[in-house]
């Protein structure tokens, strides 16, 4: 299978079902089909070829998902961009790839993303669409896809049916500990039997209303969102940003049945004090991880949220969003304390530090083989190398225990990563950006616990020699400077790093100064 045929697909098995449903922008999939036709047709009149890379940086919309589609319906690479991204970071994730066309929108939350990527160099970019709003530099939607016209239906069709599975159908880009972020390269047909797999085993019903709040520039709003959608003949209902009000709203006025998300949001869920004013009767799957999961906030969900099936899952980027995955029948205890078991097909295990294999119940480095690897970093051959072995192992760099019945447990991750809300933050990147600050000198971020959050930055900063550092205006400034989900929640200013006979700092030492004085 390949993403066009998926859509052909749906088309022909539900065409008259609600495919999407966005304000105004309402499509059956035979609307939809024909709608991403026509963007396809645009797409071939802007001259993008097989294989060039196409970009999106917006907030969840119908429109976000027709550009998408409409790219990997005439053989181009999906690019997805972080919308909490500043400008330089949206423009070296647009650099990297050599993404030909941008779409974004004007203004969304106070900042037109348009008109911002102006101000960068990226001579590779030929053209930036304004899916909605308004921009100086930005070509608007409906004069992008009036352009494709003028191309025969029957030649976008054609470059539809010349998508192979083996085709790459994206790359989104995750932070590494070198600092830069690696484009991850998957394939048409490794996405979907994934998500096929997934979408079955957590129970995702023909005609499901499925309320995505999870952002589309990542695989949980992207591949276990719309594009599961599409699988399984569901409705996408896209959520641009999450209040707690509104979304519970959406819930009841819309007959939500699925709400995937993080703990936090089923937590902020439980503590709005207006709750009962909502009919949630219509939930009935949750699919939740990325975070510690208590084993009553699971009893909760159901008891206090109606859900009737609380799953949990763990996955990367690199694995194409799915390393393993829990099922409706296991119970609440397994469901809060594991990430379930491998996907079906697939191999995970914990390894030692000296390679072997850990037995049932002892630590080790996860490492998954089968078709969910990635194909590799873009144009990285030396990160590849070192993330998926001769064999075809993928080392996550994440710690876990497997137990005798093969169900995983996340216990701590080797690469310093940790998790704010459901985004991955990578210290060695927050750090590459701080150290542009001319008054620090070194900086070294640590992941420490935070009662909404899960977890929150904490900065440890060096002063340059003749400068002092305002911890609250050294957090001004990184608000200005980052992703707000990367800026630090808290900024300790010392005289030194500990360090050890390498020279590497020692953030176990870190730690512990964190745990003393909290």
């Amino acid at each position: 299978m390949t993403i066009p045929r998926t859509l052909a697909r749906a088309a022909e098995l539900w065409p008259s079902a609600s495919a999407v449903e966005d304000g105004a922008g309402r499509f059956t999939f035979a609307a939809l089909a024909a709608e991403v036709e026509r963007a396809a047709r645009a797409m071939l009149a802007a001259r993008v070829a097989h294989g060039d890379r196409v970009a999106v940086w917006a907030p969840n919309s119908w429109a976000w998902e027709v550009a998408a589609l409409g790219a990997q319906c005439v053989g181009g690479v999906l690019v997805t961009l972080n919308t909490r991204f500043k400008a330089h970071e949206a423009a070296y994730v647009l650099g990297k790839s050599g993404a030909k066309l941008l779409f974004t929108v004007g203004e969304f939350l106070g900042v037109n993303y348009a008109e911002s990527i102006a101000t960068q160099p990226l001579p590779r970019l030929e053209r930036v669409v304004a899916l909605a709003g308004v921009a100086r530099n930005a070509q608007p939607w409906s004069e992008f896809v009036a352009a494709g016209e003028r191309v025969n239906a029957v030649d976008a069709r054609a470059r539809g049916a010349a998508v192979t599975s083996d085709d790459l159908s994206d790359i989104l880009f995750t932070s590494g500990t070198t600092g830069f972020p690696k484009g991850v390269m998957t394939a048409h047909g490794q996405n979907l039997k994934v998500f096929d797999a997934w979408s079955r085993g957590v129970g995702i019903r023909t005609g499901d209303r499925y309320l995505i709040q999870n952002p589309y520039f990542h695989s949980f709003g992207y591949k276990a969102g719309w594009l599961t959608c599409l699988i399984r003949g569901a409705t996408a209902l896209p959520h641009a940003v999450f209040d707690v009000a509104t979304v519970l709203a959406r819930c009841a006025n819309e007959r939500v049945n699925v709400l995937p998300g993080p703990p936090t949001l089923y937590q902020s869920f439980l503590a709005f004090p207006d709750r009962a004013k909502f009919d949630l009767s219509g939930l009935r799957l949750a699919v939740t991880g990325a975070a510690a999961v208590p084993v009553e906030l699971v009893h909760r969900m159901k008891r206090e949220l109606g859900f009737q099936s609380v799953i949990t899952a763990y996955g990367l980027t690199e694995s194409c969003g799915t390393v393993s995955l829990c099922t409706p029948d296991d119970d609440a205890e397994t469901i809060a304390t594991t990430s379930g078991k491998a996907l079906p097909d697939t191999e995970v295990k914990c390894v030692r530090e000296d390679g072997v294999e850990a037995p049932r119940g002892e630590a080790g480095e996860i490492w998954v083989r089968g078709y969910n690897v990635m194909r590799g970093y873009y144009e990285d051959a030396a990160e590849t190398a070192k993330t998926i072995d001769a064999e075809g192992w993928l080392h996550t760099g994440d710690v876990g225990v497997m137990d005798a019945r093969g169900y995983l447990r996340i216990t701590d991750r080797i690469k310093d990563m940790y998790i704010t809300g459901g985004f991955n933050c990578y210290p060695a990147e927050i750090e590459n950006l701080i150290y542009q600050h001319p008054g620090v000198a070194q900086v070294a971020v640590i992941g420490v616990p935070h009662e909404r959050q899960g977890e929150i930055g904490m900065a440890f900063v060096v002063p340059a020699p003749g400068a002092t550092i305002d911890p609250a205006a050294l957090i001004t400034w990184c608000k200005a400077n980052m992703a707000n989900y990367k800026v630090p929640g808290s900024v300790r200013v010392v005289s030194a790093l500990p360090m050890n006979a390498s020279g590497k700092v020692v953030k176990g030492e870190l730690r512990k100064v964190a745990t003393e004085r909290s």
